[in-house]
């Protein structure tokens, strides 16, 4: 690039920049807020007062006064709160059309990943001692691999050495598809660790369950979810993107709303039934939900385990869905109360919406339950 075309460039970069400051400075981040109260679309939503199912509404006035104004959690995009099976508040602090828009949820798509493995298991597709060598035939090129439990799977245990991070890492490269056969690309990737050794956070793992259930179900995992889990919960409004080999994506793709979201945190609240029907077996909801994986280190309030896809918050006894930017679904079993976040899609690092802050609103609406 001559000197001309460098200087050009960065002239060019600097307008965007400037512009995009300007945005965020010269108006509110937030629409004003104006009511919590939910409409009814007849989406399978019960609608109630926060009264009825024992709420205080002043004080989730509050908090959604809070969340519209503070600029601090400027990325928020939507807070629904669902009470015992109704929906009692929603707010969509953008775009009103993201009550219907289809957004990405990202890493979110690994704990209905996690529920569609107990359903598997519930149906005998899948054991969770079972080797991936059981499964993929492929693994046979990579001996080193063949111990590889579903389980090491689960819990992000397989050891492969999968990187998250960076344009370079293996997450970029599927979502750019650029490997032909996505899982040939991640079994070729060398060993980090001995399986179920060490936990390491990545996109491969949870792939490599995609393509382990669709081989059992014998069609694509998000036509094989619709059958066995969006149909059976009244989730219509989803996408769920694939590979160009075929293989749904397993790490992540999924594009819904959040009340379609509070659909999948109401069933784990209901340990796995939807209106009167088990869709996944409550013993399952129990391994998933549990403590697997801890971090070393000091232990906080906020502090986050691992279980089988699923996130959890042993201090408030809440287990979490999580993508990329601040996307949560927090649900408290006991409680019977289920939290939805959605934020802005693009924001990485501490510029996204943090599990602190989601505990923050979390606790704020916790205590807005009346003793």
């Amino acid at each position: 690039m001559k000197k001309s075309e460098v200087i050009n460039h960065a002239i060019f970069i600097a307008i965007i920049l400037f512009s995009l400051v300007s945005c965020l400075t010269s108006g509110p981040l937030k629409l004003p807020f104006q009511s919590y109260i939910p409409q009814n679309l007849g989406d399978g939503w019960e609608i109630a007062d926060p009264a009825d199912v024992g709420m205080d509404g002043e004080a989730l006035n509050d908090v959604y006064r809070y969340v519209h104004d503070e600029n601090n959690d400027w990325q928020i995009r939507s807070l629904l709160v669902i009470k015992n099976n109704r929906l009692i508040a929603e707010s969509y602090t953008k775009d009103s059309n993201d009550r219907n828009n289809l957004h990405p949820i990202w890493s979110c798509t690994k704990q209905v990943l996690g529920i569609l493995a107990g359903i598997a298991v519930d149906k005998g597709f899948i054991a969770i001692d079972d080797t991936i060598a059981d499964h993929l035939p492929q693994v046979y090129e990579h001996p080193e691999k063949s111990g590889i439990t579903i389980e090491n799977l689960l819990t992000m245990k397989s050891g492969i050495n999968f990187r998250n991070d960076g344009y370079s890492g293996e997450t970029s490269q599927l979502a750019r598809q650029e490997p032909s056969n996505s899982v040939n690309f991640i079994l070729g990737l060398g060993m980090r660790s001995s399986p179920g050794t060490r936990y390491r956070y990545n996109d491969g793992d949870p792939h490599l369950i995609s393509a382990i259930l669709q081989e059992r179900a014998g069609k694509t995992l998000h036509d094989w979810a619709q059958e066995v889990l969006f149909d059976r919960i009244g989730i219509s409004r989803i996408e769920w993107r694939e590979y160009k080999d075929g293989i749904t994506f397993g790490g992540f793709g999924i594009l819904t709303t959040p009340r379609e979201m509070g659909k999948i945190g109401q069933l784990v609240a209901n340990d796995g039934i939807w209106n009167g029907e088990q869709i996944v077996s409550k013993n399952w909801i129990d391994e998933m939900t549990s403590e697997k994986y801890s971090p070393p280190g000091v232990i906080n309030m906020n502090s986050t385990a691992f279980g089988y896809m699923w996130w959890k918050n042993i201090y408030r006894n809440v287990n979490i869905a999580s993508g990329h930017g601040g996307q949560f679904i927090l649900v408290n079993r006991e409680k019977q109360l289920v939290i939805v976040i959605t934020s802005e899609q693009h924001p990485a690092g501490h510029h996204g919406l943090s599990f602190d802050a989601a505990f923050s609103i979390y606790d704020r609406i916790n205590n807005a339950i009346m003793k």
